[in-house]
């Protein structure tokens, strides 16, 4: 036994999560990894749904007649209260535990990531997001804001993080020929994770709701459960190639080996600090995410805002003079709107990731800025002449390009700054995306409060901000065009290549493995079918049911 294992080149002691034990063998599908991957962002990608709960928590309480807590209860007092109802604005603050804690944990253990492989990382990410949905269900059952706070938000935090990473490293070693379509496959979950898991949840409260409960608790409970089973099932689904894989019958085109953009090198993570490209990408992700995650969470009340009455064919009225029917007539249509960017969101992040295959990362990011700055900047003529399908088509293209830049930057790192440790490096720029999401929606709703504040109408206090993020994306572009290869002065050296390597645990099981080997065995097509149905069904059901939502906003 321990010789057979020493001739496969895994030592005796690997563990069954070890990286050793996910090397694949000859005859392995390679399309057997992204629907492992959309497995685990599928569910962490719930973090973007997590206001579906927000209303049902305020009344948990007092029932049909909230109880407000005092005016002037501090914060922490809140957090730690168990006889009024939590503040939705309270609750909000858990958006920005996700995605912080996404940054900061995707930063400090993507290194550890590469070492440990994606299957031990899928794992840990497993444990967190659903531990903390466990810890957030206790907490709702106790009535105690700061375990939500601690489970779902620090806790499931860190697993946000570890899980979006965990496919990155391995699928663009997966897929040389086409690295944006396999990274942008993965993050397209992330963005469909709440289309999926929304409507769920509503089932589920419905389901659980008494009268004496509101049904959240039980409903976090079953979703960690639900969610486990999938998570864990896409991290036993990992898989990594052996040092030196190609698909079968793929060489390199020549576009792309004598492309100055696509390094030859690796750059370790510990350098990337200290590396222009690496802060100028992080600039190009955190201004893009900036502009669309400003107005990705004011996308709601901002259509009704500007809009009002035109939405129900009464031209003349603004929001203010609605009454209490026609205010919930247009939040419907609203809640069409905001669906209708979620499907934007995904199919950006598949068609941009996959376009950029063909024109580059550079050039992908160009358009995303160039574009974007004509439509933010065309977004306050469309609404003050009523021009509602521009409005929404401008929003879905901002919304598609916002996915997009998401799903098209890892293959950009891993053009310039090698494969290596793309994972790791990956896992540091997403800091920008931390540094995003505080200064994107503060930017929005605080210009939005002071232009209330003096008098400015409703349907043209976004004006400003559409300018002022038309202008962040001109630095964006600014950035972008400012991206040159990196000098190979920043690449490890062979010594160094083959030290990571070693402990990255990476393996060839020949000198040099192609992609059918020389076994006769083939993953059965019917796994392969198996594992896309899968994700597949629960996504397509995600997609009809916000199809359904979005039919309101045509009528």
């Amino acid at each position: 036994m321990n010789t057979a294992t020493s001739t496969l080149g895994i030592p005796p002691s690997a563990g069954f999560l070890d990286k050793e034990r996910t090397i694949a063998g000859p005859g392995f599908n390679r399309w057997l990894v992204p629907p492992a991957a959309l497995a685990i962002h599928l569910c962490i990608g719930m973090a973007y749904g997590f206001s579906v709960f927000w209303l049902p928590l305020s009344k948990a309480v007092g029932g049909a007649a909230p109880l407000a807590c005092p005016a002037d209860m501090s914060l922490v007092a809140e957090l730690f209260t168990t006889s009024c109802d939590w503040k939705i604005s309270t609750m909000g603050w858990m958006y920005t535990l996700f995605f912080v804690l996404l940054g900061c944990s995707a930063a400090l253990w993507g290194g550890w990531l590469e070492r440990a492989g994606p299957r031990k990382a899928g794992v840990v990410s497993a444990v967190c997001w659903c531990g903390g949905l466990l810890i957030s269900a206790l907490g709702v059952y106790l009535h105690q804001m700061w375990m939500l706070w601690l489970g779902s938000g620090v806790i499931g935090g860190i697993g946000l993080g570890l899980g979006y990473i965990s496919p990155v490293s391995t699928l663009i070693k997966w897929f040389p020929d086409k690295r944006g379509m396999a990274t942008g496959m993965a993050i397209m979950g992330f963005g469909g994770g709440a289309m999926i898991g929304a409507p769920l949840a509503d089932v589920l409260m419905r389901h659980f709701a008494t009268p004496d409960s509101v049904g959240v608790w039980q409903t976090f409970l079953a979703m960690a459960i639900i969610y486990f089973v999938f998570m864990m099932s896409g991290a036993m689904g990992y898989r990594v190639p052996p040092t030196g894989w190609k698909p079968e019958g793929w060489t390199p085109p020549a576009s792309q080996v004598n492309n100055a953009m696509i390094t030859k090198g690796h750059v370790h993570v510990k350098r990337v600090w200290g590396i222009p490209q690496f802060w100028l990408v992080w600039g190009v992700l955190c201004l893009n995410v900036t502009a669309g995650i400003g107005i990705l969470g004011m996308a709601s009340p901002l259509l009704q805002e500007v809009f009002a009455g035109r939405l129900i064919d009464q031209p003349q009225l603004g929001f203010t003079d609605l009454d209490k029917g026609q205010l919930a007539a247009i939040a419907a249509i609203a809640a069409g709107f905001t669906g209708l960017l979620s499907l934007f969101n995904i199919g950006g992040r598949f068609f941009w990731a996959s376009l950029s295959d063909k024109l580059g990362r550079k050039m992908t990011y160009a358009i995303f800025f160039a574009l974007g700055i004509v439509l933010y900047a065309s977004i306050p003529w469309t609404g003050q002449m009523g021009q509602l399908a521009l409005f929404v088509g401008a929003f879905g293209i901002i919304l598609s390009m916002y996915g997009g830049g998401f799903a098209t930057v890892p293959a950009y790192l891993a053009d310039l700054f090698g494969t290596q440790m793309v994972g790791a490096i990956h896992g540091r720029l997403l800091t920008a995306w931390s540094a995003a999401g505080i200064f994107g929606p503060v930017l929005v709703n605080y210009i939005r409060e002071y232009q209330l504040s003096i008098g400015v109408p409703r349907a043209q206090v976004y004006d400003i901000t559409m300018y002022i993020l038309a202008g962040m994306l001109v630095l964006g572009f600014l950035c972008n065009l400012a991206i040159r290869p990196v000098n190979p002065k920043h690449f490890m050296t062979d010594e160094e290549l083959a030290r990571e390597k070693a402990l990255a645990h990476e393996r060839a099981v020949a000198s040099e493995v192609r992609g059918s080997g020389s076994s006769t065995y083939r993953t059965p097509m019917a796994l392969v079918l198996f594992a896309w149905a899968a994700v597949g069904i629960p996504l397509a059901w995600g997609i009809w049911v916000t199809l359904q939502k979005t039919a309101v906003l045509f009528h």
